[in-house]
């Protein structure tokens, strides 16, 4: 088999690997570009799932909060449909507040004006939000189980809440479904603290269904009752949009979502080449752990996995601390009592080394790959040698959404 991976924003490498040798090839599903993904949103938002058009839901002086949870792909191209339909209802572009989940701290934010008229853009609020400041954080109400709920402030104040999210694997770790791009993206330092528990990691857990529930009773409780929401593509594609009443678009996105993300194989294989395919802000610690999550669920005891990304985030805290840690599973225990903001991923990172041996091929220097224990590749051929000395090898597609299984763990 000759297959070309894709990975970062426009690499590729290519993969020559005999068909006895390949258990699975994991495609990821293909959008149809910017200009499909605009249809798609002005077709959702037109005739949304249970609920009247977005047009009906706002009126003239109504002050309306787009809340973006993480990594919705194609932004622009989303929020700008969203936009022109609200202008036709008498909302001023100076009503309309787009808000950023706290990953967009520091980066270029004007690019969501992009494609929309100077003076509708100019006049949009661009917000990004601040767990830590209380100045952006203000008292909602307390959920039926007594737990007082902190949102940000612009959330509170608003008269029409559009919450838009990106859908992912119903099992997918840390994922708490539709109403999670809302709360508790958009909550207080100390609530993401509490969402950082382990537990709410392991797929089947009791506590994630809870962790779940509450999300929605947040939803219901701001008053927020239509969501945009993205069955997102490969990279930065987009391959279904869905529209309107929060709980049925949940419903109906986790089975595309699912549909198009979960791979079953016949069995583990000895090497599984995985790649973080999207632009530079899908290159993340996050995504990285994610996809070695998805490679360690289908690599062989003693394996090897290779991924391909273009990360140049330096590690985090947590992910320093498994990488020079004398006894790695006390250090995984004291990081679950202490939580810190990269404990998933560096969890993660840790389940991967402790199954198999991690090539790492990014924009990180050796050094810094070295230190955390995987080893750095510096080209793509080298990976592409690698499979080529493995007797079974696994595919993965843009591996930051994929869940993958072996029917041999079944």
């Amino acid at each position: 088999m000759d297959t070309v991976l894709r990975y970062g924003s426009d690499s590729t490498l290519r993969l020559e690997v005999d068909d006895r040798a390949l258990v699975a090839d994991c495609l990821a599903p293909r959008g149809s570009g910017a200009l499909g993904t605009r249809e798609l949103v002005r077709e959702a938002i037109a005739r949304p799932l249970d609920f009247p058009p977005l047009t009906s839901a706002a009126t003239p002086g109504d002050r309306v909060v787009l809340a973006i949870g993480p990594e919705v792909p194609q932004g622009a191209a989303i929020v700008g449909p969203i936009i022109e339909a609200l202008l036709t209802t008498g909302v001023r572009p100076a009503d309309i507040t787009l808000l950023l989940d706290t990953a967009a701290t520091g980066r270029d934010t004007d690019f969501l004006r992009r494609d929309l008229p100077v003076t509708v853009g100019a006049g949009l609020r661009i917000a990004v939000h601040n767990p830590t400041s209380r100045q952006d954080v203000a008292y909602l109400a307390a959920t039926a189980a007594g737990q007082p709920i902190y949102l940000n402030r612009v959330l509170c104040d608003a008269d029409l809440v559009v919450p838009i999210g990106c859908l992912r694997c119903g099992t997918a770790p840390g994922y708490h479904g539709a109403a999670g791009g809302l709360f508790p993206t958009f909550s207080d330092a100390k609530t993401l603290a509490r969402y950082r528990d382990p537990r709410l990691a392991r797929a089947g857990a009791a506590l994630v269904e809870t962790a779940r529930q509450e999300a929605e009773e947040v939803a219901w409780l701001l008053g927020v009752l239509f969501s945009v929401q993205v069955v997102p593509g490969a990279g930065d594609e987009v391959v279904a949009v869905l529209a309107g009443n929060l709980k049925s678009v949940a419903q109906q996105g986790q089975v595309a979502c699912d549909a198009a993300w979960s791979h079953s194989v016949r069995r583990r294989a000895s090497l599984v080449v995985a790649a973080v395919e999207g632009p530079p802000q899908q290159q993340t610690w996050e995504n990285v752990g994610r996809a070695l999550a998805a490679a360690a669920s289908v690599v062989a005891d003693h394996g090897a996995i290779a991924l391909c990304c273009d990360l140049t985030d330096e590690p985090g805290p947590a992910v320093q601390k498994i990488a020079g840690a004398e006894n790695p599973r006390r250090t995984v225990r004291q990081l679950r009592q202490d939580r810190p903001a990269d404990l998933i991923p560096a969890l993660q990172l840790a389940a991967a080394l402790e199954r198999a041996k991690v090539y790492l091929l990014s924009r990180l220097d050796d050094e810094t790959v070295e230190e955390l224990g995987l080893a750095p590749v510096e080209d793509a051929a080298d990976i592409a040698r690698l499979a080529q000395r493995h007797t079974s090898c696994i595919v993965l597609e843009s591996a930051q959404r994929a869940i993958a299984t072996a029917d041999e763990d079944a």
